[in-house]
């Protein structure tokens, strides 16, 4: 087969299918409100209960807020599960299928952030449907689509978006995978849990 019979947008949807279905789906099966929120670290950037953070930037419009700070320090903060869920729920899929996609507007100050690892997974799993029936309706043709104003370089086109999405999900809930097997390793209480 050579690259003009190749169908690309398949090529690009299965390079996330895969991953997920092969290796992340299984592992976030189980997620415990206490490995959701658990900090490692002290002052660890996470989704808190309204009015309970002390980060110097609390967004979301529910009863819970995820930390930030601008401009954001460095060293950057450490960030527990739910944090890092936040982040790919919302900035990573939330906000492009907004933009892209017909779906309701999303952002970091509007969202309300998920209390509950059951809460986040359902809210990952409705984003990602969203992003994957997005990208299949581009097509081949849309793939080459600008991207424009919405995102920080509008001439890219749109197959250079679906690869940087897709970049994100796999390292997020790739740290996410890492921060569960920490949580396993160093909670007495969980040691022999399967996942």
């Amino acid at each position: 087969m050579d690259a003009d019979e190749l169908d690309w947008n398949r090529t690009l949807r299965e390079q996330w299918e895969f991953h997920w279905n092969h290796q992340l789906r299984a592992r976030l099966d189980g997620l415990t409100d206490d490995e959701y929120f658990w900090s490692p670290v002290p002052d660890a950037w996470s989704v808190r209960p309204r009015g309970s953070s002390t980060a110097p930037v609390q967004a979301g419009a529910g009863d819970f807020t995820i930390d930030y700070a601008f401009p954001e320090p460095v060293p950057a903060a450490f960030a527990t599960i739910a944090w890092r869920l936040g982040h790919v729920i919302v900035g990573v899929l939330a906000a492009r299928n907004a933009a892209h996609f017909g779906a309701p507007a999303a952002s970091y100050e509007t969202w309300e952030y998920a209390g509950s690892a059951a809460t986040a997974l359902d809210q990952l799993e409705t984003q990602l449907d969203v992003w994957l029936a997005g990208v299949q309706g581009l097509g081949e043709a849309g793939l080459r689509v600008p991207v424009g104003e919405k995102e920080p370089y509008p001439e890219a086109p749109m197959a250079d978006l679906v690869l940087h999405i897709h970049r994100e999900l796999i390292h997020h809930l790739s740290e996410v995978c890492l921060l569960r097997d920490l949580y396993l390793h160093t909670n007495p209480a969980t040691n022999g849990a399967t996942r």
